[in-house]
């Protein structure tokens, strides 16, 4: 497996960073739109506007067939939420994952936002979700194994008591938006390969205020938690350094618990 992951050369890094900061720019521009009233539609009909104002591909558009610019999950849709005309409500948590390709290189971001005003452990869970994503971050070194970062994200999730979706997982990126390795957010029973300097992984817990279990819907795309529970979502395009990973997606942090009004 660990022969299939690529490793980037500095030329090739640099590039990968122009593309992670289109994609976090575009991203952190479509959450200033997100209030009460709006639809799915028009974040995706915005997110559509801001690729064409950077003038980069989009990664998530045609992708397998997806039909929108991003991808934008409520409340129980945990992943591949299609922009149409659900309505965002005050109280709600809407996750926007949006990816953009510049020179042929794939960026790779997202990120839960509150609309309004949330309840307290709905704040708990953005804010563990968050954090559980810069715990794997942190883990993303050569020389750790891949279950470092896994484990890593499982170990903080755990106490707060929530759900760690397994049917989806991080990955690669790079020349495509889904390359080798499969980063599951829990640590998987079976080994995993060394890292190194180079790698780039998208790194993106998926978090439940309930069980783990998701299901599919007749779209194809959207994914909800079978049991109704409400769902965030964090992810950053990350380098594989020598000290901790390279964060390519670089924005600023939006679920610090002082952020929030809670404590962890």
């Amino acid at each position: 497996m660990s022969n299939r992951i690529p490793v980037r050369n500095p030329n090739e890094l640099s590039k990968m960073r122009k593309a992670g900061e289109v994609s976090a720019r575009i991203l952190m521009e479509l959450a200033t739109i997100i209030k009460p009233g709006i639809t799915t539609k028009d974040i995706d009909n915005y997110a559509a506007e801001l690729f064409a104002r950077e003038g980069c591909g989009n990664a998530f558009l045609g992708y397998a067939g997806y039909p929108g610019h991003l991808c934008i999950s409520v409340n129980e849709v945990v992943v591949h939420g299609i922009g149409g005309s659900r309505v965002i409500r005050e109280g709600d948590i809407v996750s926007l994952d949006a990816g953009a390709i510049v020179d042929g290189w794939y960026g790779d971001n997202a990120m839960t936002v509150g609309v309004g005003q949330v309840s307290e452990e709905v704040r708990r869970l953005l804010a563990v979700t968050e954090e559980a994503l810069f715990r794997g971050i942190e883990q993303a070194k050569q020389g750790n194994p891949l279950s470092e970062v896994c484990g890593a994200i499982e170990d903080f999730v755990k106490p707060y008591g929530f759900g760690i979706v397994r049917d989806f997982v991080g990955h690669g990126v790079g020349r495509h938006l889904h390359e080798e390795p499969q980063i599951p957010n829990y640590r998987p029973n079976y080994p995993l390969p060394r890292l190194k300097r180079g790698m780039v992984l998208a790194i993106e817990p998926m978090i439940t205020m309930g069980g783990f279990r998701v299901k599919v819907l007749e779209d194809n795309w959207t994914t909800i938690t079978a049991d109704g529970s409400w769902s965030a979502h964090f992810e950053h395009t990350v380098a594989v350094g020598s000290h901790g990973g390279e964060i390519l997606t670089e924005r600023p942090r939006i679920a610090l618990p002082e952020q929030l009004g809670i404590t962890l």
